[in-house]
């Protein structure tokens, strides 16, 4: 009976470890952190030094589809341009490697919802999920369109594609506002996003020291500023 209940006992530690060992997880993995330095120098248009992120975030274990979706959700937060610019920085950077015999996988191909969905319904529920709560925009009424484009294009659309994880995601968004003046707001609402889908804030600590050593030191100060903010708006 008792060698009965050991092994009870040691499966459900064993059963329950993944989770624990993700509540204590200290850093980010390799491929969350190629992802900032990725995605800030995305916002900043730093072209040279999102070369170089680039290439290291493939060196990583980041796929070609990775990456692209962080460059493409770049768009929401820094506009067209400088996704689009990223994007083609990192065509190129593929087919030089290429041409050197290097082939970079392609990874998950993304998911596009059909055009019937119901995309206003799922971006709510999106957006309700990584707040924490049921949320209805300030703004709404005063601009009912851009909490229409929010929630029917950036968290159904985008947010349903897959490939990335809504944690990968929200720590690409956190690093790109971090390089973004006058984004804290956003900032604050989104690292309290990150932690919402379970990154830990020892987790959002190793973003901000990330961000410092590869990107600069006033975006990993911003970054850890803000998860101050949204550790204190818990308690």
């Amino acid at each position: 009976m008792t060698k009965i209940c050991a092994f009870a006992i040691c499966a459900l530690m064993l059963a329950f470890a993944p989770a624990a060992f993700a509540e204590e997880a200290k850093e980010l993995s390799p491929k969350q952190r190629a992802i900032a330095p990725i995605a800030a120098f995305t916002a900043k248009g730093d072209m040279p030094k999102l070369r170089t992120a680039l290439e290291k975030g493939l060196a990583a274990g980041l796929t070609v589809n990775e990456i692209n979706e962080v460059l493409i959700q770049m768009y929401a937060y820094c506009g067209f341009p400088r996704s689009l610019n990223a994007i083609n920085g990192f065509m190129a950077l593929v087919g030089e490697r290429a041409e050197a015999g290097i082939k970079d996988p392609r990874g998950e191909e993304p998911k596009i919802l059909p055009r019937d969905a119901d995309r206003d319904k799922i971006g709510a529920e999106n957006r309700d999920k990584l707040v924490g709560r049921s949320y209805k925009a300030a703004n709404a009424a005063f601009a009912p369109g851009i909490d229409m484009f929010l929630k029917e294009h950036l968290f159904a659309d985008i947010f349903e594609r897959g490939v990335l994880t809504w944690q990968e995601r929200e720590i690409a968004t956190v690093s790109a506002l971090s390089a973004i003046s006058g984004a804290g707001a956003q900032l604050r609402s989104h690292t309290g996003n990150t932690l919402n889908t379970g990154v830990t804030p020892a987790q959002m600590e190793d973003l901000a020291r990330t961000l410092k050593a590869e990107v600069g030191e006033a975006e990993g100060a911003a970054a850890e500023q803000a998860l101050k903010e949204a550790l204190a708006a818990r308690k």
